[in-house]
């Protein structure tokens, strides 16, 4: 029954799952994980995209990439668009369902809290101050990281002929997300995935949430294109470079 798609889907719901659970622990009222902090939130993304790349590969998933702008920065590098059309739909029904698993495991929370941005906060990203061109860069430039680097773990010159050993490359990649989640994710939140943002906000607009305000659809679109612009600069460095 294991497949690339299930992988996806299954890697990228446990990444939500784990990725918006902290928030929620954090964010939501009565939480014992109330008022955690920001070290929290981004040691707990760090720790979800580590379960959610296991879970993938074990699912199915020889890529785990469980990020849309993960998989079109590596087709654009690489020039094989095949694995597109089956990533790209697993992974947003992959995070719509991980955000329908958060509601349902803080239910009781949301009456609870009064501010709706906090409950919106659980599920998607916002800047700290808006401003669109300023936070579509940081989004840019978050996501161009995580790509780049990606490539630079995978490489066949890191840790010698081989490269590195089977297994540990997915520890080094939620190190990477919690690296950037502390040095470069104070400004918009670092989306850095669309599926990650794009489907817990439906998510929030069509569940019956306890007391939620709007979805910020006049933001939502940084979130989505800015992770796949600084994906594909990645994909163009990449190949410029020749990471192999």
């Amino acid at each position: 029954m294991i497949s690339p798609f299930l992988g996806e889907l299954l890697g990228t719901m446990v990444l939500v799952l784990l990725g918006d659970g902290v928030v929620a622990g954090v964010l939501l009222a009565q939480s014992k994980a109330f008022n955690a902090g920001w070290i929290t939130i981004t040691a707990g993304w760090g720790l979800a995209v580590l379960a959610g790349v296991f879970t993938a590969m074990a699912a199915g998933s020889a890529d785990a990439h469980i990020n849309p702008a993960v998989t079109l920065g590596f087709a654009f590098s690489s020039g094989d668009w095949s694995k597109v059309a089956t990533y790209l739909p697993a992974q947003f029904i992959g995070a719509f369902i991980g955000a329908v698993l958060v509601w349902l495991h803080y239910l009781p929370h949301w009456a609870k809290t009064q501010d709706t941005g906090a409950k919106l906060g659980v599920f998607c990203t916002a800047p700290a101050i808006r401003n669109p061109p300023a936070n579509f860069i940081s989004e840019v430039i978050a996501t161009f990281v995580l790509l780049f680097v990606i490539a630079a773990i995978a490489s066949k010159l890191v840790g010698g002929v081989g490269g590195i050993p089977a297994g540990v490359g997915p520890y080094m990649v939620g190190m990477l997300v919690w690296a950037i989640g502390m040095s470069l994710g104070g400004t918009t939140g670092y989306a850095i995935n669309p599926a990650r943002d794009l489907g817990p906000r439906i998510a929030h607009a069509v569940l019956p949430i306890a007391g939620k305000g709007g979805s910020d659809w006049g933001y939502a679109w940084i979130p989505v294109v800015g992770p796949i612009v600084g994906a594909l600069i990645a994909g163009l460095a990449i190949r410029i470079i020749g990471i192999v």
